[in-house]
């Protein structure tokens, strides 16, 4: 009897999910606008204090084995060559930010999981553990369904344009009790110096009204707390949530573009 009702309840999230594209797609057809429908995670076991890991510098052996890439699991078994083993000469200071972009440790952006590994890993475990999908391209219409759920709820879609690997983060949250806000935010699978490299824009459009937030990505080396904490996303109280909103579901236009006159300084220095 269990086995059926939770066949049953499958097959209803799987009409709900049909039915939330088809309006994606009715809405947004004209635009000719890539349409990602993104369905909440939700857990009520909210652990904020673990971000503080993405500030302390990593112990030797504090990464199991098998989460580590092939090169630096080589490292791993044999630490005499650490200094000799890169098949690729980079001048010494580049070599130190390259050694410390992969072994500095991140969490899992997303609130219910206590994953903690590297950057480089960061994308197999959102793929594998949270079934997140690749979408392509630098424009694309984050379609936010259930936005009635209790705080703390995430939404997340990763999407692949300009040669780097983006997460936009919708996270519900309650900064003082009995308040819930949504906080929105676009951060990089890379380094911070990577991320100034572009700007994003996230845009709301309902009803003749418009509401648009531009700023620079942040980088998943930094937690999505501590962005929330700083100021540095798009905030939407509950009432302004619900004036963009469509029977519970929020649609958040996405474009990213290339800071080029950063990179180009960057890259001259």
């Amino acid at each position: 009897m269990l086995f059926f009702t939770q066949c049953f309840g499958a097959v209803l999230d799987l009409i709900h999910l049909r039915f939330q594209h088809y309006k994606a797609k009715r809405v947004f057809s004209a635009a000719g606008q890539l349409v990602c429908v993104v369905n909440p995670t939700h857990n009520l076991k909210y652990v904020s204090g673990r971000c503080a890991v993405t500030q302390s510098a990593p112990e030797p052996g504090s990464f199991p084995p098998h989460l580590l890439p092939p090169l630096l699991r080589h490292h791993a078994r044999q630490p005499h060559l650490r200094h000799h083993a890169c098949p690729h000469h980079h001048p010494p200071h580049q070599e130190a930010g390259l050694h410390a972009a992969q072994v500095t440790p991140c969490t899992c952006p997303l609130f219910s999981c206590q994953w903690e590994g590297h950057l480089e890993v960061v994308v197999p475990h959102l793929r594998q553990m949270h079934r997140v999908a690749i979408l392509q391209g630098a424009e694309i219409v984050f379609l936010a369904t259930d936005m009635h759920l209790p705080a703390p709820a995430d939404w997340i879609s990763m999407h692949s344009c300009l040669g780097h690997h983006f997460l936009l983060v919708l996270r519900k949250r309650e900064r003082h009790a009995g308040h819930p806000q949504f906080f929105a935010t676009m951060m990089l699978i890379g380094t911070p110096t990577q991320a100034d490299c572009f700007t994003y824009r996230l845009e709301l459009n309902r009803n003749h009204r418009r509401l648009k937030w531009e700023a620079t990505p942040r980088s998943v080396l930094e937690c999505v707390d501590s962005v929330i904490t700083d100021g540095d996303c798009l905030v939407l109280n509950t009432s302004l949530a619900q004036l963009f909103s469509d029977n519970g579901s929020l649609a958040i236009g996405i474009a990213i573009t290339a800071a080029t006159e950063v990179c180009s300084s960057e890259a001259e220095m």
